[in-house]
This record gives C-alpha cells, sequence and structure tokens, in this order.
C-alpha cells in the first residue's frame, strides 16, 4: 500500500510541477523500499525524494539519473552495521589504475548517473565504527575474510569498508547543505565525475581508520565551496589513477577543514595529471601533517595551480611539493605552480593529540621539520612562486636531537620511490624551508620566525637553479 502511494504522488507531482516529489514517511524504511523508490523516479524522468523527520535505516543505495534525495532538517539516513547490506558495484579500468587499492562499496552510490543530488539540513550517518569492527570480528571468526587484513596495524583493508558515497562516471551532481557523518573508510568518493557542485557540507569524519573527507578522482569542473571537513585522514584529497586522465578545473574555496593528516592534498596516488586547478580562502587547524601538500610520485603532470590566502594553525607542516618516481619509468612534472598569502603557525608538539586516531609518528630521531620542495636528480620541480608567506616555527632544534650539518646536505637521502610525505628525507639541514632539484623558484616577501633558537639555518638550497628572492625575512 505505500509503495503504491508513493508512486502515485511521483505520477501526480510529475504531470502537475514537472519535477516529480516523493514526501517519505518518518519511520524507518528498508533498503529495498527506499531503492525502489529511487528506481520508480528515475524511471519516470526523475524527481526529489524527501526525508522527513525522523530516522532512515539502509543498506548501500544506488542513486538513479534524475534523482535528488532531499533531507530535511531533523532527517537522519544511517547506515546498516552489518557488511552483508554492501555489495561490491562494478568500475571502470586503465592502464596504471589501481582501482583495485580502495573500497568499491558504499552507503550512496551512483554509476554513470546524470543529474543527481543530495541536498538538505539533514544527516547521513555511516555508523562507520561499529560497522567497520562486525567486519574485524567477522574476519578473526571465520566467517567473511578479509583477503588484505592489516595485521601489523590490526584493522580490515579498504576494501571491506564502505565508504559514504561512492560516485563513478557521474555528471551534474549537485551536493549541498547535509551533514555527513562517520564512514567506515573514505567519506565522499568521487570518481571520473565532471560538473559537480560540493557546496555547505558538515563533514565529520573521524570514526575509524583511512577516514579521508572528500576524494576527487580524475574528476573535471568541480567546485568544492563553504564546507566544513573534519577528518581522521586527509581533508580534500586529490588523486588520479588514470593516466590518460587527471582532475581538470578544479575549484576549493572557503573551506575549514581540520585533519589528522593533510589538509588539501594532490596525490599520492598519481598517474594522470593535475591541471587548472584554484585553492582559496582555506582555514587549516589542528593537521597532524600538510596545510598543502603537492604530490607527483607516478607520471601525473601537475601544473597551472593557484593556492590564495590559506591560513594554517596548528599544523605540523605548511607546505610540501615533491616530485618523485616510484611508477617504473613514468616521470612526472611539476612546473607553474603559484603560492600566495599562507600564513602557518608550526607547534612543537603534534597538532593531533585530541583526536581519537591520530596520525603515526615517524620512527627516527628528529627536530622540527622545515618545508620540503623536492625533485629528483634528473628531474627538476619548475616554476615556482611564493609571494606573501609568513610561517612561525618553535625552533628549540638541538644538535644532540639530530645532527644534519649543512656541509653535509648531499647526504640527505633522496628516496625517489619512496611514498611522498614531508618527513620522508629525515633530519633536514634547515628549519624553514629545503629547496632540491628546483628550476626557477621566487621566494618574495617572506617572513621565516622561530620562537625559539634553532641552530639550523632557515633556509637551504641544493641543486637549485634561478633562485630569486626579494623581502625574504628570517628572524
Amino acid at each position: 500500500m505505500i509503495r503504491r502511494l508513493l508512486l502515485f504522488a511521483v505520477i501526480f507531482l510529475s504531470a502537475v510541477m514537472g519535477m516529480a516529489k516523493t514526501y517519505l514517511a518518518k519511520p524507518s524504511m528498508s533498503t529495498k523500499a527506499l531503492q525502489e523508490l529511487i528506481d520508480q523516479a528515475s524511471n519516470k524522468g526523475g524527481g526529489k525524494i524527501i526525508f522527513g523527520q525522523g530516522e532512515y535505516l539502509t543498506g548501500q543505495l544506488e542513486l538513479k539519473s534524475g534523482v535528488e534525495l532531499y533531507l530535511e532538517k531533523g532527517a537522519v539516513i544511517l547506515g546498516s552495521t552489518s557488511p552483508f547490506d554492501y555489495h561490491h558495484v562494478d568500475t571502470l579500468s586503465a592502464a596504471g589504475d589501481r582501482l583495485n587499492d580502495k573500497s568499491h562499496l558504499g552507503l550512496i552510490v551512483a554509476r554513470n548517473a546524470s543529474h543527481i543530488g543530495i541536498t538538505g539540513d539533514g544527516t547521513i550517518d555511516g555508523q562507520g565504527l561499529a560497522l567497520a569492527l562486525t567486519v574485524d570480528s567477522l574476519h578473526h571468526t571465520g566467517v567473511l575474510i578479509d583477503q588484505h587484513y592489516n595485521v601489523r596495524r590490526q584493522r580490515p583493508s579498504e576494501l571491506v569498508r564502505p565508504t559514504l558515497f561512492n560516485f563513478l562516471g557521474c555528471q551534474d551532481v549537485h551536493i549541498e547543505g547535509v551533514h555527513l557523518r562517520n564512514s567506515a573508510g573514505w567519506g565522499l568518493s568521487f570518481n571520473r565525475c565532471r560538473d559537480m557542485v560540493l557546496r555547505g557540507l558538515d563533514i565529520f569524519n573521524r570514526a575509524y581508520w583511512n577516514n579521508d573527507g572528500i576524494d576527487l578522482t580524475d574528476c573535471q569542473n568541480v567546485l568544492v565551496e563553504d564546507c566544513k571537513v573534519n577528518s581522521a585522514d586527509d581533508g580534500i584529497c586529490l588523486k588520479s589513477y588514470d593516466p590518460n586522465s587527471g582532475n581538470d578545473s578544479i575549484t576549493i574555496c572557503n573551506c575549514e577543514i581540520r585533519s589528522s593528516a593533510s589538509a588539501v592534498k594532490f596525490g599520492s596516488a598519481s598517474y594522470g595529471g593535475f591541471r587548472h586547478i584554484r585553492i582559496q580562502g582555506i582555514r587549516v587547524y589542528d593537521t597532524f601533517r600538510s596545510a598543502l601538500a603537492i604530490e607527483s610520485v607516478d607520471g601525473a603532470v601537475i601544473e597551472d595551480v593557484m593556492a590564495d590566502d590559506i591560513t594554517a594553525t596548528n599544523t605540523g607542516n605548511a607546505l610540501f611539493i615533491r616530485l618523485g618516481q616510484r611508477a617504473g619509468e613514468r616521470k612526472g612534472v611539476i612546473r607553474n605552480v603559484r603560492i600566495s598569502n599562507l600564513t602557518a603557525q608550526i607547534p612543537f608538539g603534534r597538532p593531533d593529540i585530541d583526536y581519537d586516531l591520530r596520525g603515526p609518528e615517524v620512527d627516527y630521531f628528529h627536530n622540527i621539520h622545515p618545508a620540503p620542495i623536492c625533485g629528483i636528480p634528473g628531474n627538476c620541480i619548475e616554476n615556482i612562486q611564493l609571494d606573501n608567506i609568513k610561517i612561525t616555527y618553535p625552533g628549540r632544534a638541538t644538535k644532540g636531537m639530530a645532527y644534519m650539518p649543512l656541509w653535509r646536505k648531499g647526504d640527505v637521502p633522496e628516496q625517489i620511490e619512496k611514498y611522498p610525505e614531508f618527513t620522508m628525507f629525515g633530519e633536514l639541514p634547515a628549519w624553514g624551508f629545503y629547496l632540491r632539484h628546483v628550476r626557477n623558484i621566487t621566494l618574495k616577501n617572506v617572513r621565516l620566525s622561530l620562537a625559539n633558537d634553532d641552530f639550523r639555518p632557515a633556509i637551504v638550497d641544493d641543486d637549485v637553479e634561478g633562485l630569486y628572492t626579494e623581502h625574504v625575512v628570517t628572524e
């Protein structure tokens, strides 16, 4: 009877208003019932499904073309805590593609859909901790074996932990206003999608490991605006798994980010490209790793990147730019990057001390790390502009803790094939910037300050051609 009434509403309102709207009753509904509503609305040419105040418990749902889910204030979609309510969906593949290293599962999935949306002032809660612990228990009891179980870290792999959203090959996507909570893995995962607007989202994703906020993989024409992200892993992350594709024309603006990893990051998956990226008005707090990390280590071309007006408070590193080579013979490119109006405060202790899930610390003695901008021998980063940069470091470096004197700067390991991270080189001979294998870099209106003494120089360069400085102050 419920199905008939709701189907009638779709037909009636579609005829009257040109847009189907289905109002859902308050009681929780099953996955099957919700999926039937989505399918019916899509088959009738599209429409809006409205979730009124109340809780709706569901397993995996597939969003179809033309359908918008609208959550009124007080509406809560709860993800099932049983892994049997989620299933793998078809994925695209390409040469060099590593899609098999992440989850194909999601609470809300979409495949090759167009004109879709999730809007409103309600909440979508993946109940990720309970779900992940159920997956863990089923593995140890032999009921549901995870072939890639992480024995060292004692947790199930990403392959068996659903994301909150998992969209592939979609276009004309609009997600706005909703409160997004507690995935078992990544938060919002978009792969090879285009023409997307993510606006005014409130993302709190700290329930379990690998809890990224937003992941954009090989996407084009995307606006991420006015979002708040608090994540146990990277906040907003651009990735590329397809060497014939890449992220293009991405704008990230007016966002607030907290992370137990990096706030805004390119990589580490970096096979294709990152072009025409604009980052502006970002506020970063309590972030364990970098406020901004730009990494090409799998052959990606990163070019035409502009980042402006970034303020990072209590953050492990202000800026990390890395050109490496871990994907065989494929050489990447980083060029034409401009970063302006960046202000950062680096603490002496770990910034994410209040997180339940804290980022893994390195296993060697070290003083506070500087901000590295490093290519590799024979493949240099090119054309970097840093303008109006203010970074305050804590100092307190001692030769007893670690000692890499300036005369031994050539002994810093290249780490060509290593996973990229600002701590990857070990102890460094500078406290402010460490520049290596770079061609044409401009430091203009740069102020590097120490709260306490540091025996190292502020800036060290090694194999750098065309270092231009103007109004650089170290104090």
